[in-house]
């Protein structure tokens, strides 16, 4: 199985925020935007693997701008590290104010993913080439968080998680 570049998993989205997408202030919906960036996630993990996949976790997200009634959605997905069945997605969001005309910067957060066969069990996906600076760091940290989110799950021993450990007690 080739590797794949992270840019050939880069997804856009757009969405316009409409009354029903919001809440009683005119901003949308946490739940609403958390459905569309699980699109893009998914669209991205499937650029990668060419195969059905799910997803698995989602780590925070920090809500620091609201997106208003009447402004445009930007959802920036692509992957960011492939570990043997499953993917780190990174996702951008952004809204845009196009009455006054700016942007501005709403969320950002790391979904995982993982391939299925066709009986629905993980499969192999191919492995990530980063190649500009943020790619490379984004791939970097991937093995930290992926370390965290086992460790959380009760799917790790924090003692064996050697990288998250190395990040927080030098030698």
């Amino acid at each position: 199985m080739d590797p794949k570049k992270a840019s050939e998993s880069h997804t856009t989205m757009n969405e316009l925020v409409l009354p029903n997408d919001t809440n009683t202030f005119g901003n949308l919906m946490g739940g609403r935007l958390m459905y569309w960036m699980d699109i893009a996630a998914g669209i991205a993990a499937g650029r990668h693997c060419n195969t059905p996949s799910m997803t698995v976790s989602v780590d925070n997200i920090s809500f620091k701008n609201p997106i208003k009634l009447g402004n445009v959605v930007h959802i920036e997905a692509k992957v960011c590290r492939a570990f043997h069945t499953s993917m780190e997605i990174n996702i951008k969001v952004w809204g845009e104010d196009l009455l006054h005309q700016y942007k501005y910067e709403s969320n950002e957060a790391f979904f995982t993913f993982v391939a299925l066969d066709p009986n629905g069990k993980p499969r192999e996906v191919p492995q990530l080439i980063a190649e500009t600076e943020e790619e490379k760091k984004l791939y970097e940290g991937a093995l930290r968080r992926r370390q965290l989110r086992l460790i959380l799950a009760g799917k790790m021993d924090p003692d064996d998680a050697k990288e998250l450990k190395a990040f927080f007690i030098k030698d």
